[in-house]
């Protein structure tokens, strides 16, 4: 995953130990230099993922989740401080910089779309009031196995 967000390529070295390299979080805007200040974010994170129907998953639909390489937007490079800042909170309660609301909820429906997931109301009412803001927006997806 970190090799396929990177915005310059790290090296990948003995043990696949990764260094160099520079990602960009787009959370924040920030550019990263070496994977040490990165990290992997589920866009809907894992307590999300229960609270919204994942709870009923048998554990093997839990692991392709939390490892889907089959969506460009499920698992996303951002920097740690983001991630934190972030942590289990839906776009009801946190979102990213105001330049990206567009992106964060087109991949935030997308993703509840893919999984199947339910939204909740206050979920609902954020993402229907940050979308009014977005009127080309397209969703595209598939739908996970």
């Amino acid at each position: 995953m970190l090799i396929a967000e990177a915005i310059e390529a790290p090296t990948v070295g003995a043990g696949c130990t990764i260094t160099g390299g520079v990602w960009h979080s787009y959370y924040d805007d920030v550019l990263v230099s070496g994977p040490a200040g990165i990290d992997i974010d589920h866009l809907i994170p894992l307590a999300e993922l229960h609270d919204s129907g994942g709870y009923g998953w048998t554990t093997e639909r839990r692991r392709r989740y939390a490892n889907d390489l089959g969506s460009d937007v499920t698992l996303v490079g951002v920097t740690a401080r983001s991630n934190r800042q972030k942590s289990d909170q839906d776009p009801a309660t946190w979102m990213p910089a105001p330049a990206v609301h567009c992106r964060y909820v087109g991949e935030w429906v997308a993703t509840k779309h893919r999984w199947a997931l339910a939204v909740d109301q206050a979920e609902r009412e954020a993402l229907l009031r940050y979308a009014a803001g977005c009127p080309n927006a397209v969703l595209a997806f598939d739908r996970a196995s």
